[in-house]
């Protein structure tokens, strides 16, 4: 009877630790990051060295080029892409800005883009939490805007937003395999 008990016990426990691991999830390829204007503000907070307010911030999976033709083939052009991989790229605004002149109120959006190889529009969405752009819904646009593509002579492995700062506020800037794009927000 005891052998029983201590077998089932055994038997128990094996399952309870190979349950346990199932549980644990494997790293994304495309792992999650933030950019921040200023740069680098929860950090400079943190050190109280922080010269002007944080203005914006933006929320994006970093894919990888890993040998793969990206614009015009990964990425089609003259189609939706959600900026970056996984979940929507979301950008939080923290004042009120011009987004190619219209007014935006300060709060969370979403970004998207229609690539090109010259240019790309860049779409501000209010629809949040969404995967991919799947669900893309179009009345939900804020503003677009057409920004003109900057070729890059060394190619960027992951795709990567930033922020810089510009004469009339900061911009938001997209780099990824041999492209990149700049896009101005202006401060309200």
């Amino acid at each position: 009877m005891n052998r029983i008990f201590i077998a089932v016990l055994f038997f128990l426990s094996l399952a309870t630790a190979a349950a346990a691991q199932k549980l644990i999830v494997e790293p994304d390829k495309s792992p999650l990051d933030a950019s921040y204007y200023p740069a680098d503000f929860p950090l400079m907070n943190l050190q109280r060295k922080v010269n002007e307010p944080l203005r914006a911030r933006v929320l994006y999976s970093r894919p990888q080029k890993n040998n793969r033709q990206i614009f015009g083939s990964l990425i089609p052009y003259k189609k939706v892409w959600r900026l970056g991989a996984n979940e929507a790229t979301e950008i939080e605004f923290f004042t009120d800005v011009l987004f190619n002149n219209v007014k935006v109120k300060k709060g969370r959006y979403t970004l998207y883009a229609i690539p090109d190889s010259t240019s790309w529009t860049v779409i501000l969405n209010k629809q949040l939490n969404t995967w991919g752009s799947f669900a893309y819904d179009q009345a939900k646009d804020v503003a677009r805007t057409s920004i003109p593509v900057i070729p890059l002579t060394v190619p960027a492995e992951f795709f990567t937003l930033y922020f810089d700062k510009a004469a009339t506020g900061y911009a938001l800037n997209a780099v990824w395999d041999t492209c990149k794009i700049i896009l101005p927000i202006t401060l309200q």
